[in-house]
């Protein structure tokens, strides 16, 4: 697709022709710079991703173009630790107001401190999902003393910053400092600067702990400027040309707002291109499988889908749409969706707002992502878990009869991705389990026309087996017992006698009146056990 097609085509490209014709009115010659910032304070959620997959959906189409660009993710580490979570220790309690770099992580944790712990599997799903950016730890960037000239420049320039903050404040405070420092003794941020001198740098705090010192700020890496003073100061230090941010940061004196006066002002930079994004929700997430927090993540979601998938769904909606992830029985639709804009692709069908969503799910600038070999639908591969209660030896026999598969690993991953959704997303009740033995009692009650209908079905199992040919043979048995030919178009009563009979089945099969679709649940019992389990 060349560059003028991708523009008419999709949101991506858009913002990439803005981003680059800014970035050259900028600095021009210099790497184009995209930015995220994530706070490793808890499970970092569906909802965070977007502030992530949307630059770098940019970015990377800035790369496909030939361009030198690169997507920063700052790790607000050095953020303070606000509140303890349920299910934590209350003993943590005494790390609030700590740097998230320097509370402990939480108990049973294998990582150092609680913002590794939170970063860890957040990196994790990035690199799963083909992300590629350059980390910052914002406690590396401030304990080393990088930030230094933008803090004494922020300092000298409080009354600046005050008044722009004011504009948003009921009334002027006195003593307005944007630099909050840590707490030598305790190591908290619950301090209050009581001086400070511009010449010589002088800085006087006081904690709550009762500790006080007075220090140079020339010299002191303790401390970080206050949030809406210290992302202007980044956009102008790093030389950000386009971050997004969420709609919560767009209210009048949101740290957004604010800092789009201030970037100029005080810094002497520019406010990046920012989209403002919408809400990502999540249907139906079972309990069983919340462990990491409230909320899923992207580490949950890339257990039950695979990674084009998960990217497409960030990559098909503009940042301000909302969209939902599915947990629940809806994924099964939505693969049915992704398979079917695969194979529009692949016939040259796809729309081209369409083939670049979908473009931009499979591959990056770097390459191709890893996909299935042999793509069975998922909603066949949950129900081929289920039955076989994930025996692989049954799975593949049931894929070889379905697709002449020779190997799990040409289904995998999406196997596996099936498989871990029943294992995690479908309540014990509702997983389906095989008869063991024929349901006699049932058998006995069938009237004639019943017993001709199971007739039917097993002298039309070996000529049938097959997905499509199963599903010919469940449909036609009743229309055939009605006079009309399989391709017939069914009456409303043959409608009514398709569902007795589907129903009949699955009471004899799984003994319950519904179940996973009828040609895959016959696949996945066997012909020999159909046989046995309708009575023939």
């Amino acid at each position: 697709m060349s560059a003028a097609d991708s523009t008419e085509a999709d949101w991506v490209s858009r913002f990439a022709d803005e981003v680059i014709s800014e970035a050259e009115r900028r600095a021009p010659g210099k790497p184009i710079v995209c930015a995220s910032g994530l706070s490793p304070s808890g499970p970092i959620h569906l909802g965070n991703l977007r502030e992530v997959m949307t630059p770098h959906l940019v970015a990377d189409e800035i790369r496909r173009r030939g361009h030198d660009c690169v997507h920063l993710l700052s790790w607000d580490d050095y953020d303070r630790f606000r509140r303890v979570p349920a299910g934590v220790d209350p003993s943590w309690e005494e790390h609030i107001g700590k740097p998230l770099s320097s509370v402990p992580a939480p108990p049973g944790s294998a990582h150092t401190s609680w913002a590794e712990h939170f970063k860890a599997p957040m990196e994790a799903a990035l690199a799963e999902l083909g992300v590629e950016y350059r980390g910052i730890s914002q406690t590396e960037q401030y304990t080393s003393g990088v930030y230094r000239e933008q803090i004494l420049l922020a300092m000298r320039e409080r009354e600046r910053i005050d008044a722009v903050l004011a504009r948003y404040r009921s009334q002027q405070r006195e003593g307005y400092f944007p630099y909050k420092p840590y707490c030598e003794l305790c190591e908290r941020d619950l301090t209050t600067v009581t001086a400070y001198d511009d010449a010589s740098t002088e800085l006087a705090y006081t904690c709550v702990c009762g500790f006080g010192e007075t220090v140079r700020l020339a010299e002191h890496d303790r401390g970080k400027l206050v949030w809406k003073v210290d992302w202007p100061m980044r956009w102008a230090y790093e030389g950000v040309v386009f971050e997004p941010s969420g709609v919560d940061h767009h209210s009048p004196g949101s740290a957004w707002i604010v800092g789009g006066q201030l970037v100029g002002e005080v810094f002497g930079g520019e406010q990046p291109i920012g989209p403002m994004y919408a809400f990502v929700g999540i249907t139906g997430m079972a309990k069983m499988s919340s462990s990491k927090g409230d909320v899923p993540t992207p580490a949950d979601a890339l257990e039950i889908m695979e990674a084009p998938v998960l990217r497409w769904l960030y990559a098909r909606r503009k940042p301000s749409q909302s969209f939902k992830i599915a947990f629940d029985q809806e994924i099964q639709r939505l693969y049915d969706e992704w398979d079917a804009l695969g194979r529009k692709v692949a016939g040259g069908d796809a729309q081209p707002a369409e083939l670049a969503a979908h473009g931009r799910a499979v591959r990056t600038a770097d390459g191709p992502l890893p996909d299935t070999p042999r793509p069975v639908p998922y909603r066949t591969l949950a129900s081929i878990a289920d039955v076989t209660t994930g025996d692989a030896a049954q799975i593949l026999r049931i894929l070889g009869d379905l697709d002449g598969i020779g190997s799990l690993g040409e289904a995998r991953p999406r196997l596996d991705r099936a498989q871990r959704w029943i294992d995690t997303q479908v309540p014990a009740e509702q997983r389906t389990r095989v008869r063991e033995e024929p349901d006699g009692e049932l058998l006995d009650t069938l009237g004639e026309t019943e017993r001709e209908a199971l007739a039917m079905l097993v002298e039309g199992l070996d000529a049938h087996w097959s997905l499509d040919g199963l599903t010919a043979l469940v449909y036609g048995v009743p229309k055939r017992q009605a006079g009309l030919e399989a391709d017939a178009k069914p009456t409303p009563e043959v409608k009514a006698a398709q569902r007795a009979f589907f129903a009949l089945l699955y009471r004899l099969l799984v003994g319950r009146d519904t179940g996973p679709r009828l040609p895959t649940l016959l696949l996945a019992v066997g012909a020999d056990r159909v046989r046995k389990l309708v009575g023939a």
